[in-house]
């Protein structure tokens, strides 16, 4: 991995870049830690604040409203903050809502401690993806991979970390507080970290010619979608496999895993892919695999193992797909923090929405109707992209491709 944080084939980063990358990664493992924490933890939740499943997948819609709140904020304070003294400030206010959250017995109370948690985590989502880009430029490509494959291991830790604590009788209280606690101290040293220097494009400059104001709705719009795919299928799996008995608590949350460590996976794959192929070409093999992986689990709705094999394909799949995405841009405009923070608005918006239509159906019709949904999803993901690779060129330079 010091390979990753030291050098790749578009170019060499030096120890105030190597530091700082490790910053941003040892955050968004702390980011996925508490991420995929909710899926498994649902009928936990349900069950303490006594209320069905169609009723508690509320609380992906309020996490990801405050995410959207987070990403707005966020996008700003970067361009005018320290940015390591807001995302320190972030991780320590997320250590605090996982302390709060499996304490409160009302669901109305857990909606608004999920939209505070949903707002911490947003602004601290736009910072890292922001800051490395600031950091590393036009060589960010192979980075930005590495960002989120550690997104991966936290994410992928997460189910395993709760499955533990179910299995050994903490519950979810014991869970939520041992995920917080692991994010503190990370919050902590970024505060004492120097950050790097603000990029100063004013991106509503319409002589700028580097920012598309078009090309950034597009882009938003297929973060709604792929977002809502990504967040409705890792929230939902857990609980599709309880509904449909394939699976039992514990088998479910290592299905959960399994979905997540094959997401990991997929994102160390596409660290050196990256360097290789243009950002369009992997974009196409994530959303065909990603079809595929679907359909495996629809063609088998009442296997196991073809459930297994769709979750593990589905995770792989769409690994590189958020990051990748984020290096299209960066080849088409100049990325600042307003810039991110409309990506993130619409990644907010499909996590918000998707997941919860996908509870609705879930209850009203039957468990595999979230699985339609989600290729539903990664269709209209696919004709938005082809409308983008139809609209937009690369402005810069493709460092290994």
């Amino acid at each position: 991995m010091s390979r990753l944080l030291t050098s790749t084939k578009a170019g060499a980063a030096n120890p105030d870049q190597m530091t700082k990358t490790i910053g941003y990664y040892v955050a968004f493992v702390a980011l996925g830690l508490i991420n995929a924490s909710l899926g498994p933890t649902l009928p936990g939740l349900a069950e303490r604040t006594h209320t069905q499943i169609g009723e508690i997948g509320f609380l992906f819609t309020a996490r990801s409203f405050g995410y959207l709140i987070g990403s707005l904020i966020g996008g700003r304070l970067y361009d005018r903050v320290p940015g390591h003294r807001v995302m320190g400030l972030m991780l320590i206010a997320v250590t605090i809502m996982m302390g709060i959250a499996p304490l409160v017995p009302l669901l109305w109370l857990l909606t608004l401690a999920l939209l505070a948690l949903g707002v911490a985590e947003g602004a601290v989502d736009v910072g890292g993806n922001t800051l490395l880009v600031w950091v590393h430029r036009e060589k960010v490509g192979p980075f930005m991979n590495g960002l989120h494959f550690f997104f991966g291991v936290g994410a992928f830790l997460s189910p395993i970390i709760v499955a533990q604590a179910m299995l050994r009788g903490g519950g979810i209280l014991a869970a939520y507080w041992a995920l917080g606690l692991l994010v503190l101290p990370i919050g902590l040293w970024l505060l004492r970290l120097p950050s790097p220097a603000v990029q100063t494009t004013n991106v509503d400059d319409p002589s700028n010619g580097r920012v598309n104001h078009l090309l950034v709705v597009l882009i938003g719009l297929f973060f709604f979608l792929y977002a809502g795919a990504e967040i409705g299928f890792g929230g939902w799996i857990f609980t599709y496999a309880l509904k449909t008995n394939l699976a039992d608590e514990a088998m479910a949350a290592y299905l959960n895993a399994g979905f997540w460590g094959a997401f990991t996976l997929g994102r160390l794959l596409a660290i050196p892919i990256a360097t290789r192929l243009r950002p369009r070409a992997i974009l196409s093999i994530d959303l065909i695999g990603g079809l595929v992986s679907v359909g495996l689990i629809l063609l088998g709705a009442n296997s196991l193992l073809l459930t297994w094999l769709g979750t593990l394909g589905f995770g792989l799949a769409l690994a590189s797909t958020f990051p990748t995405t984020l290096s299209f841009a960066e080849r088409r405009m100049t990325i600042t923090g307003q810039v991110t923070s409309w990506f993130f608005v619409g990644a907010s918006l499909g996590a918000m929405f998707w997941p919860w239509l996908m509870g609705q159906l879930f209850e009203a019709i039957a468990p595999i109707a979230m699985m339609i949904t989600i290729a539903g999803v990664l269709m209209a993901a696919f004709a938005v992209f082809l409308v983008l690779m139809s609209f937009s060129k690369a402005t810069k330079p493709i460092a290994g491709a």
